[in-house]
C-alpha cells in the first residue's frame, strides 16, 4: 500500500536536510558538526517550522549552541529561502530533542535490570 505524503511532509524533510547541511557548513561555532537535526514539524499554512535537534556535548555547550541558533535563525532562513519556491519561508523554531537522552537513559536501565539477578523459580 502506497503511503501518501502530503506537501507539508515533504517540505519537513527538505528543510530538515537542508537545515543539517547548512548547520555543519555556515555556523560559526567549533562544534556545530555535533548538531542533529532529528525531525521538523510544519504548520500546514507553512509559516513555522519547529526544528528538533540534539547535540552531543555538556549542558553548558548545549546552552551556547542553542543560543547560537537562535540568534542565526534569520540568517538560516534566508539561505533556506534561496533553494525553496514556497510562497513564505516558516519562521524557525528550535527546540532542543530529550528524546535521545531519554533513549539512553531507558537503555541504561533495561541493561542494569538485565544484570539483575534472577529469582530461583526463573533459573531453570
Amino acid at each position: 500500500m502506497p503511503k501518501n505524503f502530503t506537501r507539508s511532509d515533504r517540505i519537513a524533510q527538505q528543510l530538515q536536510r537542508d537545515l543539517a547541511e547548512l548547520i555543519r557548513a555556515e555556523l560559526d561555532h567549533p562544534k556545530a558538526s555535533l548538531i542533529t537535526i532529528t525531525d521538523v514539524e510544519v504548520t500546514r499554512d507553512y509559516s513555522h517550522a519547529k526544528v528538533f535537534y540534539t547535540f552531543l556535548g555538556t549542558a553548558e555547550e548545549a546552552e551556547a549552541i542553542a543560543a547560537k541558533l537562535e540568534a542565526a535563525k534569520g540568517y538560516l532562513r534566508s539561505e533556506l529561502a534561496r533553494g525553496f519556491k514556497l510562497f513564505k519561508m516558516p519562521e524557525l523554531h528550535f527546540h532542543y530533542d530529550h528524546s535521545v537522552e531519554q533513549g539512553m537513559h531507558l537503555d541504561s536501565l533495561i541493561a542494569e535490570a538485565g544484570r539483575l539477578p534472577k529469582a530461583p523459580d526463573e533459573e531453570a
